[in-house]
């Protein structure tokens, strides 16, 4: 998706370096064949649009197209980069603040461990038998424990389910 971002990021760039205005003219003001003023110089009526000479008016249109263009790009990242990444980070920090003692937990460096005790700032992990670390919250990458005991229900699911049709199939003999 990133691809996505930086392609139609170079393409409106693009657009407003070469000046199109997507009506087929170009929003330069160079002249051509001579129709112009002889000095180069453009004129203007008064009402912000300005004539250079040579029949075209360039009006306050070709700013309004670059301030919507810029208008578009920012709204694009804010919806599809700087909201996702506070959401994200808004539930990172309700995880590590809802940690509690016996989560089985992943830290950032990839230590799988218990939780022993939560303190202000830090949680120290048993990672093995006589092994106790402290970290700080922030380290703290995910809570596996919830997938965990999904995993623990369905097996006991699966397991009740062929105790039923044990007794079931006992009955039926």
């Amino acid at each position: 998706m990133n691809k996505f971002f930086i392609l139609a990021f170079a393409a409106v760039f693009a657009v407003m370096a070469i000046g199109c205005d997507f009506s087929g003219q170009s929003s330069g003001g160079g002249q051509s064949g001579g129709s112009g003023a002889a000095d180069g110089s453009v004129a203007s009526d008064g009402s912000g649009n300005s004539n250079n000479g040579d029949g075209r008016v360039q009006s306050t249109g070709d700013m309004t197209f670059t301030f919507i263009t810029f208008g578009a790009v920012i709204l694009i990242f804010y919806l599809f980069i700087i909201r996702p990444q506070s959401k994200k980070r808004k539930e990172t920090e309700m995880m590590q603040s809802s940690l509690k003692k016996g989560d089985k937990i992943v830290t950032i460096g990839g230590l799988y461990g218990t939780v022993q005790s939560v303190k202000e700032t830090t949680v120290i992990i048993k990672a093995d038998d006589n092994v106790k670390l402290e970290f700080l919250r922030s380290a703290v990458s995910t809570v596996i424990n919830q997938s965990a005991s999904k995993e623990e229900k369905i097996d006991n699911k699966t397991e009740e389910k062929e105790e039923t049709e044990e007794k079931s199939s006992d009955s039926g003999e």
